[in-house]
């Protein structure tokens, strides 16, 4: 009995051990921020959103090199998010955990997570890890 139950149960705790808690911090009229939420939702992350008129200094209390800022910044388990990460880079640094500050695409390139283009258009771009020591590197191209 207990088996068959552990194999109902076992896929959701998987699930939930991969779903993280994002809070994200977006100015009251960006669009594209919230649709990277809605992505980020639908990949099963419990995602909280702050609106907020002063994101230079969330930016700045967070880290982010300027050189990496984009529109929205999001916090998730001890990491910053900078800008459209794709959901697979924030499960990917989830699950290897490195020593950093977080995830940045730089900007807002077209076609990355929440910036699809109706036409269907896109730039290539890269995730870019940073650390707190303003080290960087790329994480994945995309």
């Amino acid at each position: 009995m207990f088996r068959i139950l552990a194999l109902f149960l076992l896929p959701l705790f998987a699930l939930s051990a991969q779903a993280a808690d994002i809070q994200v911090f977006k100015s009251p009229t960006c669009g594209c921020c919230g649709a990277w939420v809605e992505i980020m939702r639908d990949k099963g992350h419990s995602v909280s959103v702050v609106d907020r008129d002063d994101l230079d200094l969330i930016k700045q209390m967070a880290g982010v090199p300027e050189e990496m800022q984009s529109c929205h910044t999001a916090m998730v388990d001890g990491y910053v998010l900078e800008g459209h990460v794709p959901p697979e880079d924030v499960d990917r640094l989830l699950s290897e955990r490195p020593r950093a500050r977080g995830l940045a695409v730089p900007g807002m390139p077209a076609g990355s997570p929440g910036m699809e283009m109706p036409d269907g258009a896109k730039d290539p771009y890269a995730t870019i890890l940073f650390d707190r020591d303003g080290k960087a590197r790329i994480f994945q191209r995309h």
